[in-house]
């Protein structure tokens, strides 16, 4: 562990795609996980979206990021884009 990770605890990080980019320095991140159903059993596709900060506006629509936990930056927007994985074609 390095001495950041001691100081600040391990933050929780997602890897989503950017759906929306309206915003100045915001995107919105969409992240799909699969999930099974309690009583059925199938495996069902579920779909959280996330308001993440973008510092320096690199982030557009269709790209794959990742976004790590903060503290609140407004009062929706509780995570940051730390790297993007995937340009989008």
């Amino acid at each position: 562990m390095s001495t950041e990770q001691k100081k600040r605890g391990i933050r929780k990080s997602q890897v989503g795609i950017v759906t929306s980019t309206a915003m100045q320095k915001t995107v919105r991140v969409s992240v799909n996980r699969l999930s099974q159903h309690p009583l059925y059993r199938k495996t069902q596709r579920k779909t959280s979206r996330f308001l993440a900060h973008d510092e320096n506006g690199a982030c557009k629509v269709g790209d794959r990021v990742r976004i790590v936990e903060t503290r609140p930056l407004s009062a929706r927007k509780r995570w940051r884009v730390t790297e993007i994985l995937a340009k989008a074609t």
